[in-house]
Order: C-alpha cells, then sequence, then structure tokens
C-alpha cells in the first residue's frame, strides 16, 4: 500500500524529445493515495506543433482535436497546481520527466520532486512478467481495464494500478510496513540481485 500521495504521469506528444522540438499533445495525471486513485487531472493541450501522422495513428488525437484545445501554458499551469509538490512517478520516467521539466520551463515553472519510474520497478520486481510494456504488465497482474491504450489518463491508471500491484507484492512479500515514494526511487536505481539483498534486509 502505498499510504502517501503519489502523482502519476502520463504524456502524450508529437516526438519522442523536447530535444528534437516535440511537444506535449495531452496528460493525464492520478493521485494515489492509500493504494487507491483518489484525483484525476486529463487535458489536451494546444501547443501550436503539428502531430505526424504516424502519432496520429497510435493516439488517436489529430491536429484537428489540438485546434479546439485549451493553450499548453494553460494546461501546464493548471496540471502543476494539481499536482502541487506531490512526489511523481511515471512508466518509463525518462520520456515523461523530460517533457514534463520542459513544458514546465516554458511558463517559467520548475520540478521541485524527484520521479519514480514504474518501468524500472517492474524490471526489478516482476523479472517473471513476459515483458515490461505497460499494458503487456496489467494484462499479466490482471489488472483492471482502464481504457484506450495510448491516451493519457489511461495510460496513468495503469501505471497507478501496476505500482499498486508492486507495494502490495513488497508488503506482502517482504513483510514492508510501508512502501514510500522514497522506498521506490531505492529500489529503481538497483540491480535486481541487489533489490532481493536491500529487502531482505528490511
Amino acid at each position: 500500500m502505498l499510504e502517501a500521495p503519489i502523482a502519476v504521469l502520463d504524456f502524450e506528444t508529437t516526438g519522442m524529445s523536447p530535444a528534437q522540438q516535440a511537444r506535449a499533445t495531452e496528460i493525464g495525471v492520478v493521485i494515489v493515495e492509500g493504494g487507491q486513485i483518489v484525483a484525476r487531472y486529463q487535458s489536451l493541450m494546444n501547443s501550436g506543433a503539428r502531430v505526424p501522422p504516424f502519432i496520429e495513428q497510435l493516439t488517436g488525437i489529430s491536429n484537428a482535436m489540438l485546434r479546439n484545445a485549451p493553450p499548453a501554458a494553460q494546461v501546464m499551469n493548471e496540471v502543476a497546481d494539481f499536482v502541487g509538490d506531490t512526489p511523481l512517478l511515471a512508466h518509463n520516467a525518462a520520456f515523461d520527466q523530460k517533457f514534463w521539466d520542459a513544458e514546465l520551463a516554458l511558463i517559467r515553472r520548475k520540478r521541485v520532486q524527484p520521479f519514480a519510474c514504474s518501468l524500472l520497478l517492474a524490471r526489478r520486481l516482476l523479472p517473471q512478467a513476459p515483458n515490461h510494456k505497460l499494458g503487456t504488465l496489467n494484462r499479466w497482474a490482471q489488472l483492471p481495464d482502464t481504457g484506450q491504450a495510448h491516451r493519457a489518463l489511461a495510460d496513468a491508471e495503469m501505471a497507478a494500478n501496476l505500482t499498486c500491484f508492486m507495494a502490495a507484492l513488497l508488503r506482502e512479500r517482504h513483510g514492508l510496513a510501508e512502501v514510500s515514494h522514497a522506498l521506490l526511487c531505492e529500489l529503481q536505481k538497483l540491480s535486481a540481485a541487489k533489490v532481493q539483498a536491500l529487502l531482505g534486509s528490511k
């Protein structure tokens, strides 16, 4: 169980990296507290960047949809207020962290909290899974279907459910009274063998 709140987020974007001028097109955030989702935020966001055809096919987010979406600056201010200083988590956080930091920088705001990564954690805690893609892990662990994959809120909810599943596993298998964001950040930096050794000592 994750007692203290964690903000789990997911971006849909026009490309792989802000360094290549890619911009966010949608953000979904869920707040997890006490092992369940207690709040949600989702919005399309219009940054003026064009969505390439292959991304539109993947996400279903079209240029026409973004024309009527609120400006990216407005969305990022809203979602930054929604998250506040709650610790962050994403599946493949290296990707989402780059966009979170880049989009915040454009509105002259800055991230103050660390990111945990459910992908890194799954690799260490669920080595027996067929692979560590978010959809595969959710089906493998028989977690609820949250809706259309490659849409921000559905993916954020999937990552939140997966994180709660891994937190429950840590409690049951290793007798941990509480699974904190700080512990998740500690575990994701270690090799799988060191994770087992660390959990043996907790």
